[in-house]
């Protein structure tokens, strides 16, 4: 039996989720779901933001469909007293290095893009973000007190293995898409892009049918609005990716839209161990009105399928339903022209699960 963890989480991550959870069952009905509490959720019970139960539940999962969390009257205490450890947690403890986002605009969102229509008709690109590394990672991080000044550090740290191994996933994925490859870094500036730019032309030679070029991290900021479609696949460590994936995200006229993929060292019987979630955030101000766009999710179940289960054909199938959908004018009503005809959360599941 191949056994899902969800983490529904805070906000709208249970709405969204449980429309993901209703595709993937109608695709694949063998796939047990199994759901336990983390983030805001669970420390209203009194309990760790990744309370042992969930722990025990992604141990034996073979793949975890995650909602998403962070709720504001948590700001501002200690990492490991917010929702946002949660995740933290299961990228460290499962060692989920390489975070995937397709960046695509749907059939009929080109003019929801905050670009012109032309510059983003047929966008189609994949950020590959170094997830447990870098400067959220690096120690010592802390703030203290030295000769009576307050001052903070925090550590940019790679090592060459590091870089090695999400270079070879952005290569590898190249091959299956149109074999080009940007490294972003800021090499004029720092020691470690430096390393991350000469061991990434030390693993392109493996690759020869793919093209490599390198950009600065601040004129890949330019280019990713001056010329998107032009990008294929983009690879870069965890700050860099972390502001890029949300820049290219934003070009499809809704976050809502943006699945993500975490992927580790771990294998399970039919593919890689790994963490889907969108990328939207909880939005505490909607959740519970049935208002949330889910598409995001519902994407993330698809590669789960893809990844984790090496379920090619449905993972497409829920893909192409999505598309079906948004091509036929089903919106939810953050990317509605027409607010009266918006569609609820369950609403747009039912149109969308109808288009399998």
């Amino acid at each position: 039996m191949t056994m899902v963890a969800v983490l529904p989480g805070d906000g709208i991550g249970p709405e969204v989720t449980r429309a993901a959870v209703r595709l993937l069952q109608a695709v694949r009905p063998d796939v047990e779901c199994s759901e336990a509490i983390v983030g805001g959720a669970a420390l209203e019970r009194g309990l760790a933001p990744f309370p042992a139960q969930a722990r025990e539940l992604c141990d034996s999962a073979d793949a975890i469909l995650f909602g998403s969390v962070g709720l504001p009257q948590y700001d501002g205490k200690p990492l490991a007293e917010r929702p946002e450890y949660a995740l933290f947690a299961l990228r460290r403890d499962y060692e989920l290095y390489a975070n995937l986002r397709p960046v695509r605009v749907l059939p009929g969102l080109e003019h929801a893009s905050s670009l012109k229509p032309e510059l983003v008709c047929g966008l189609d690109l994949l950020v590959v973000r170094e997830l447990t590394g870098g400067i959220y990672f690096g120690e010592p991080k802390e703030q203290r007190t030295v000769d009576g000044v307050e001052e903070a550090v925090d550590t940019m740290v790679y090592r060459a293995p590091e870089i090695e191994r999400i270079a070879r996933v952005a290569f590898e994925s190249a091959c299956g898409r149109r074999r080009k490859v940007t490294s972003v870094d800021k090499q004029n500036i720092l020691e470690t892009s430096r390393l991350w730019r000469r061991i990434v032309n030390a693993v392109a030679p493996d690759y020869p049918d793919v093209q490599v070029e390198h950009l600065l991290v601040d004129n890949a900021a330019m280019q990713l609005v001056r010329r998107p479609a032009e990008f294929d696949v983009i690879v870069t460590e965890n700050m860099f990716g972390d502001i890029l994936s949300d820049e290219a995200a934003i070009l499809t006229g809704s976050i809502g839209t943006l699945p993500s993929a975490s992927l580790g060292t771990r294998t399970v019987a039919n593919g890689r161990f790994g963490l889907y979630e969108p990328i939207g955030g909880t939005a505490p101000d909607i959740a519970g009105k049935d208002v949330a766009n889910p598409t995001a999710a519902m994407l993330s179940a698809a590669l789960l399928l893809r990844y984790s289960l090496s379920d090619e054909p449905n993972a497409a199938r829920i893909e192409r339903a999505v598309e079906r959908a948004y091509a036929d004018g089903v919106r939810t009503v953050e990317i509605s022209q027409d607010s009266a005809s918006a569609l609820t959360t369950r609403e747009f599941t039912d149109a969308v699960a109808g288009r399998l």
